[in-house]
């Protein structure tokens, strides 16, 4: 396991329905981003076609989150793509990235952040083109696993809360099942939770700009987990307040991924891009 020092629900119900989002999340948002002091890694070798390399955003963020990532990424030659993320359950979530990565031609290295490593796990089951998985600051279930039992594991997540209504604004949305709201994480306590270490500036943005999660999401049962099949890597803030590093941990060490820490909040794209490019690299050059 490498360490690198770097700058940087519990279900609930409403109405008897699980309504409470606790931090599924994974909120990656936009931003620029400080850069890594690590080495850069050498250009992929000649072994083969070079991957396209895939990020998806988690809860409360859109694809801009990955901006740093991508920008490093095109930088060294990678092909780059950053779908949507529906954010509406893993019900249907994976299918629709899973849709998406059969519109790839050649070689897949796929990276979720947060609640987009739900996404990526159930996503990348049985498909042969994705020849690794990165995990940052994210959720990595096994098979029968909810988002709100994990979160709610370790005690002391910001996205946790007796009364989800002090944490979150829910609002109801068009064809929405009963009891099932669009949780929006309220922006006075975003920078706190997610942002911590980020400018205060960038961290409002990020709040203001952050897209919300269906409370259906999270008493979902996850598949059958790629990663049983799939090598992993993970990338785990230290400073996380939304999904907790001994969490994080403990969901990548079952999932024998190769580990590294950096000291940062949950938004380690942002505020340590070149660490997190870093690591999709070392997950590239081992798979390719």
């Amino acid at each position: 396991m490498k360490k690198i020092e770097s700058a940087r629900g519990r279900l609930f119900r409403l109405g008897g329905i699980v309504a409470g989002l606790a931090a599924v999340a994974g909120l990656t948002v936009a931003g620029a981003a400080a850069a890594s002091t690590r080495s850069p890694v050498a250009a992929h070798g000649a072994s083969g076609p070079r991957p396209t390399i895939v990020l998806v955003h988690g809860a409360w963020a859109n694809g801009s989150s990955w901006d740093g990532v991508v920008q490093r990424l095109q930088a060294d030659g990678y092909t780059v793509d950053v779908p949507p993320n529906p954010l509406q359950g893993l019900s249907y979530d994976p299918a629709y990235l899973a849709d998406f990565l059969h519109s790839i031609s050649g070689p897949i290295v796929l990276v979720g952040h947060s609640y987009g490593g739900a996404v990526i796990t159930n996503a990348a089951t049985g498909d042969q083109q994705v020849k690794a998985l990165v995990y940052v600051d994210a959720f990595a279930p096994d098979q029968g696993q909810t988002i709100g039992q994990l979160v709610s594991s370790v005690p002391g997540s910001c996205v946790v809360a007796a009364d989800p209504t002090t944490l979150f604004n829910l609002a109801t949305y068009p064809g929405a099942p009963a009891g099932v709201y669009d949780a929006y994480y309220k922006q006075s306590l975003f920078p706190a939770c997610f942002a911590n270490g980020l400018p205060l500036s960038e961290a409002r943005v990020l709040a203001a700009t952050a897209e919300p999660l269906s409370t259906i999401a999270l008493g979902q049962h996850s598949g059958v987990p790629a990663w049983k099949t799939i090598p992993s890597w993970a990338v785990v803030g230290t400073a996380d307040r939304v999904i907790l590093p001994a969490l994080q941990l403990a969901m990548a060490r079952h999932a024998h991924a190769h580990i590294t820490e950096v000291r940062a909040p949950h938004l380690s794209m942002i505020s340590n891009p070149g660490v997190v490019t870093q690591v999709i690299l070392e997950a590239v050059h081992a798979t390719g």
